[in-house]
């Protein structure tokens, strides 16, 4: 999904504006099932009444005039089909009789509210209903609705009645003014009463509102507007919640929209004119926000763009400086965000501040916003810091269950479920952001990945025993953050690393976006462009910079911290088994290759070197293989300025890198690793270097080690060459392709030992390593080299056929046969034709 420049991935967490829209399309009846969908709390729909009941629900109540009895289920049975039932004007007659007949004795009171929805529903559904019996139905209602009993029990209901009939166009305006009277002064003196009943009223409230402002006059707007907020005014109010600022937003996005529709302009005036008025007020910042979201979201519709664009701008202006001044003051307020979770007022303005500038569609670049944006981001969207540091601190089973509760709550909520779309907004609002500031958002993010990695890490060990439900939960939010945090830094470097910043803060940049992807490399589970892109493009720049190549490998844990318990908890650690520490080494593993060239040896032997070692210790292939990679890069690496102390360190490495490479083959040490590292010290080390002699000497010997093992498991292993997951054929054909890569100083040693050790194998392994050496002789093209193989595998197959293996062995070891000690092997000879 793209919005301007940025491209976001397609994601379940992405918020659908299509289908936002859709929804908006579809709602042509009730207003307050509109507003309840904005939350995530979906009422249980009741069974939906078949079409006899219905009729026979309506003869019940004709016949109730006759027999003065009331049917209280038929009303029931009526609005258990409020979607698809229509009232026409007869049957509004019908109710308005029964409750207004003098010749009956009254409803009940608790059937109020049915008979008000099922007159609401005639209303709402009714293109052209009859003035006299909308007339009849405001007498009525009022009537009802004076008395105390009828007023708490029908409160909603009636509200959302009288709305229905202000809205009606052909209502006398004598009448709507009554009606609009009658609503003002019910939520001034019910106030308390909205108060006790809180979220379960607040639709039905809010919809009567919003009918009434629809279609009110203008002198009214002020009055319902102070009603309107006045419902989470400080004084004992209600407890405000995001449900509660998404509400309102959908409510005035709904009035200025009929209001644009309609073309009624003085009436979309005064109405973000009072929103204004209250805003300097700042009773309850979080609705005033969301009110100026709604209106900005329908003013920036393109209908009234193309109407009335001069108006447009100076409407939207002011509403954005609305939202901008209640963002500057929370940022005063909780000091810029560093006592935020203390006040729970303070982060629902900033949710609602989130929330109102994503789906308002504000393109202008305001610093409070994109703060307020950024600290959402981390602090509600991604409360991961605060989930932790609980966590840790209490580890107790009964606490776990209550997280985990908490944790799947907000998984379900509206709120992260905005992730991706505050994301988009963050970025775009990051873009046109001035240095500064786009500086502060930036150590934000990376020091937010910091936090992510450090705490992920003792978590996943808290809870490895007993608590795999909650980590898979909390990781569902970390998977989500990766995707932010990835987007984030692809905007970075697309929007900074080509910009005209200096070449220091570019550097400086890149290599904190290659240390944030280490620590969130954990939680990429799905393949994303902008990922491998960004870490492309940084690494360029990164690579070219020895400093900056420096700085990354500083970044790196150390062999210290690697193999420490990071939680203070008493428990058994295996660092081979962190795999949140793993998956970040992994990372380093694969970029310090890239950037080799620029790593100075010291500081390739102090930082490096011991986390290569390590990890080529790792159970996990991938890992080991990558830790080989690192050792083929930095011997086939070739400038330094001291290029004696590099190669003397390449020398050094390759003692302890056979020693950690073999004493893991075959059960942990890939051979696909081990035969990349060998083929590079034999192509890069000095000719001669006794480095590459003792590397071959130690492949040899783990070749004896593990062929006396296998044959003695298998005593016909060497009948079928076609075994080749055999460990120890595999390190026979390592030393058989070294015939054509190690130096001519070094050659001689080989062949020497590849000699002794063929003649201690059986016939059948001898005449098997000699067919190999003849194919791989046959098939060489070096001119210069093959001379003396061919003169060697002729002599080798002279004694193999002479002599059994055992006797053999003994006479190479008492007389020290090699190479040099006959004519057509001597040393000099081989140097010569060489």
């Amino acid at each position: 999904m793209a919005v301007g420049n940025i491209k976001t991935p397609k994601s379940k967490y992405l918020y659908s504006h299509k289908k936002r829209k859709k929804a908006m399309k579809t709602q042509t009846f009730f207003l307050e099932e509109w507003l309840k969908s904005s939350s995530n709390n979906t009422s249980s729909k009741a069974a939906s009444s078949s079409a006899r009941a219905i009729i026979q629900a309506w003869a019940e109540l004709r016949d109730s005039l006759h027999h003065q009895s009331f049917n209280f289920q038929s009303l029931q049975t009526l609005l258990n089909s409020q979607t698809s039932l229509h009232v026409a004007d007869p049957q509004a007659k019908l109710l308005l009789s029964i409750l207004s007949s003098p010749s009956l004795p009254p409803p009940p009171p608790q059937s109020y509210p049915l008979f008000f929805k099922l007159l609401y529903i005639w209303l709402r559904k009714s293109s052209k209903p009859f003035v006299s019996l909308v007339e009849t139905a405001l007498s009525v209602v009022s009537r009802l609705l004076s008395t105390e009993t009828g007023c708490l029990l029908a409160f909603c209901e009636g509200l959302l009645l009288l709305g229905a009939i202000s809205s009606v166009p052909t209502l006398s305006e004598s009448s709507k003014r009554a009606c609009v009277e009658l609503i003002c002064k019910l939520m001034e003196e019910q106030r308390d009463f909205i108060v006790s009943r809180g979220e379960s009223v607040l639709p039905e409230v809010l919809a009567g509102i919003g009918y009434v402002l629809s279609s009110s006059q203008l002198v009214y707007f002020g009055r319902l507007l102070n009603s309107l907020f006045g419902i989470w005014s400080k004084e004992g109010g209600v407890c405000g919640v995001l449900s509660h600022g998404l509400m309102v937003l959908r409510l005035f996005e709904w009035v200025v929209s009929g209001f644009v529709n309609s073309r009624a302009f003085k009436s979309i005036e005064c109405v973000c004119h009072e929103i204004l008025r209250v805003c300097k007020l700042s009773s309850v910042p979080f609705a005033v926000v969301m009110a100026a979201a709604g209106c900005l979201r329908a003013l920036n519709r393109i209908s009234f763009n193309n109407i009335r664009p001069e108006s447009n701008f100076q409407l939207t202006t002011p509403l954005e400086d609305c939202i901008e001044n209640v963002a500057k003051g929370l940022i005063t307020k909780s000091g810029n965000f560093c006592n935020l979770s203390d006040d729970r007022n303070d982060r629902l303005v900033l949710q609602c501040i989130a929330m109102g500038v994503t789906r308002s569609g504000l393109a202008s670049c305001r610093a409070p916003l994109l703060l307020c944006l950024v600290s959402a981001l981390l602090v509600e969207i991604f409360p991961l810091r605060s989930l932790y540091v609980r966590i840790v601190e209490h580890t107790n089973g009964k606490f776990v269950g209550s997280v985990l509760q908490e944790v799947k709550a907000h998984t379900d909520s509206i709120l992260f479920k905005e992730a991706g779309a505050v994301t988009r907004t963050f970025c775009n609002q990051y873009i046109s952001a001035d240095e500064e500031n786009k500086t502060i958002v930036e150590n934000l993010i990376w020091g937010y990945c910091q936090d992510l990695y450090s705490g992920h890490q003792r978590i996943s060990l808290v809870l490895q025993s007993g608590g795999k439900e909650l980590l898979d939960e909390l990781e569902k939010i970390a998977e989500a953050c990766f995707l932010m945090i990835v987007i984030f830094a692809s905007v970075v470097t697309k929007h900074r690393l080509n910009s005209k910043c200096s070449p220091e803060m570019k550097l400086e940049i890149s290599v904190r976006i290659l240390i944030s992807f280490s620590c969130v490399e954990y939680f990429r589970r799905v393949r994303l462009p902008e990922y491998t892109d960004t870490i492309r493009g940084v690494v360029v720049s990164v690579q070219e910079n020895e400093s900056s190549c420096v700085s990354f490998i500083e970044s790196m844990p150390s062999y210290a911290d690697l193999t420490k318990n990071p939680v203070t908890v008493r428990m058994k650690y295996v660092w081979s088994k962190d795999d949140v520490q793993t998956a970040r080494i992994l990372f380093y593993l694969r970029v310090v290759p890239t950037c080799i060239e620029r790593v100075p040896s010291p500081v390739f032997r102090k930082l490096v070197a011991p986390t290569m070692f390590l990890y080529m210790g790792h159970p996990n292939g991938k890992v080991a293989r990558a830790s080989h990679s690192v050792f083929v890069a930095f011997v086939a690496s070739g400038k330094d300025s001291n290029m004696d102390d590099r190669v003397l360190l390449k020398e050094q490495l390759v003692y302890y890198y056979m020693q950690r490479a073999l004493e893991g083959y075959p059960g942990i040490t890939p051979f696909e690793g081990t035969a990349s590292g060998v083929a590079s010290l034999v192509r890069h080390l000095p000719a001669g270097s006794p480095a590459t002699l003792y590397c071959i000497s130690s492949l040899v010997e783990k070749a004896n080690i593990l062929c006396s093992r296998a044959m003695e498991e298998d005593a016909d292993m060497w009948k079928n060459w076609q075994g080749d997951s055999e460990p120890c054929k595999k390190l026979v054909e390592l030393l058989l392709r070294l015939l054509s890569l190690v130096d001519i100083q070094v050659l001689p040693n080989l062949m020497k030992l590849l000699a002794q050790f063929t003649l201690q194998l059986p016939k059948d392994g001898q005449n098997m390593v000699l067919d190999e050496i003849h194919t791989l002789v046959a098939e060489s093209d070096d001119v210069t080299r093959k001379p003396t193989l061919v003169s060697w595998v002729q002599s080798l197959s002279f004694l193999c056929s002479q002599t059994t293996s055992s006797t053999m062995a003994r006479k190479f070891k008492r007389d020290d046969v090699s190479v040099g000690s006959t004519d057509n092997l001597s040393l000099n000879r081989i140097s010569a034709r060489l």
